[in-house]
Formats: structure tokens, sequence, C-alpha cells
């Protein structure tokens, strides 16, 4: 786990935790600008109850990595144009804007995270990188935890393959047997085919006989009345 010193010399650590911008609301109310997205160096000084010089020192001292992480510095045109912004912004707050002379240096939630993992002087600036620390110890708790579920679950599907393994000559030989009972299937239903059809024709048969045993009937019958007649002559 990184210590508090290591992340205040690595560079490489503090750009590890730059997405935990949500750490310093924890510790205390960051007041941004009425844009939302920026604070001045004094409100950076403000959040960490430093003086201004300490906020200008650290950023000073690192100042290619905190402008990797947002810092700017406004001047000229794009001074005026973010002061006529501000202004009415402030104007519907109701309150006075406090301009900039010629330059203005704006932070973001970024930047001030990163300025907390370099200000060592500062109960505040402690107070983030403590957060920071120990929620990096709760991701490793839990990664060591998910880490050792996923080693239990791998060796749950070891097993799992070697029995698969033995039941595959097991499913083969079943579905050998399948086929086969398919086959003797299919035989059946083509003897009962053809059983079907046989059968269709000896009911025609049956009615073919029917219609001669009515016709000898007939024939019979008329036999027997004919020899009745000539008895009574």
């Amino acid at each position: 786990m990184p210590t508090e010193v290591a992340l205040l010399e690595s560079r490489a650590l503090r750009g590890e935790q730059m997405g935990r911008v949500d750490v310093l609301d924890k510790v205390k109310s960051l007041v941004m600008l009425p844009d939302g997205i920026h604070v001045r160096t004094e409100d950076v000084a403000h959040y960490f109850e430093v003086s201004t010089e300490a906020v200008k020192k650290v950023t000073q001292r690192h100042r290619a990595e905190v402008e990797e992480n947002g810092l700017i510095l406004l001047r000229g045109a794009e001074l005026r144009v973010f002061h006529r912004d501000m202004l009415s912004l402030w104007e519907e707050r109701r309150e006075s804007y406090p301009q900039a002379a010629t330059q203005l240096t704006l932070y973001t939630r970024r930047t001030v995270l990163n300025i907390a993992m370099l200000l060592r002087d500062s109960d505040i600036a402690r107070c983030v990188r403590t957060y920071l620390l120990d929620a990096e110890e709760s991701l490793r708790t839990q990664y060591a935890s998910l880490d050792q579920r996923v080693t239990r679950i791998e060796s749950c599907l070891t097993g799992v393959g070697s029995a698969l393994q033995e039941l595959g000559p097991v499913l083969v030989r079943m579905s050998e047997r399948l086929d086969s009972l398919d086959r003797k299937v299919e035989m059946t239903h083509q003897v009962v085919g053809a059983m079907s059809l046989r059968l269709t024709d000896v009911q025609q048969d049956v009615v073919r006989l029917d219609g001669r045993m009515d016709a000898f009937a007939g024939q019979l019958k008329d036999l027997r009345r004919r020899d009745g007649q000539r008895g009574q002559r």
C-alpha cells in the first residue's frame, strides 16, 4: 500500500489518484466560482487553510504537473471574456465579482486534488491524502477478495473440465445408441406405413366381397321365389 510520503514524492502515484475528486468534498466543501468548474488561488488557499503564497509556491514547483491536471492562466482577451461571463453569473447571485487586473490563475477540482497531494503543511491536505490512501487500501482488499473468489471459481471449473472429459466417452456412446434408436424408429415407421397400405387394400377387397355376397344373396332369393311359383302350379 502506498504511504503518504510516497504520494507526496511520486508523480506516478499521484496520477493514479487523479480521478478521485469526490474526496475533496468529503473532507471539506470546496466553493467553486459561478461557472461550477473553476476556483481562484485564494479559493484554493481558503480550502486548505493556508496562505496564497503557499499555494503559489507549490504550483510553481510542480507547474507542468498541475497544468496537465487543469491549471490555466488567463490574460488579455481570454481574461476579458472570462470576466464578462463571470459578471453575468455573479449578477444572478446579486454579488460583486472581484476582477483580476492583468491575469488570473484558475484551478479545476482535478487541479485542487493535485495540490492536495503536494501541499505538506496543511491539515486539510493531509486529510485528503488519508482519504485517498484509505480508499486505495479498501480497493486493494476488495480486489484481493475478488481474486480469491476467482481462484476458487477457476478451481471449480478445473474439476468441471475433468468431469466433462470423463463424461465425453459416455456422451459419445449415448449419441450412438440414440442414432441406432432413430434408425429403428424410422424402420418401424416404414413397416407401419406398408401395413397401413396393405390394410387399405384388404378393406377394398372386403368391400368388393360384400358386394358379391349381396349379389349372391339376391340371386338365391330370386331362385327360391321361382321354385315356390312352380310348386303352386
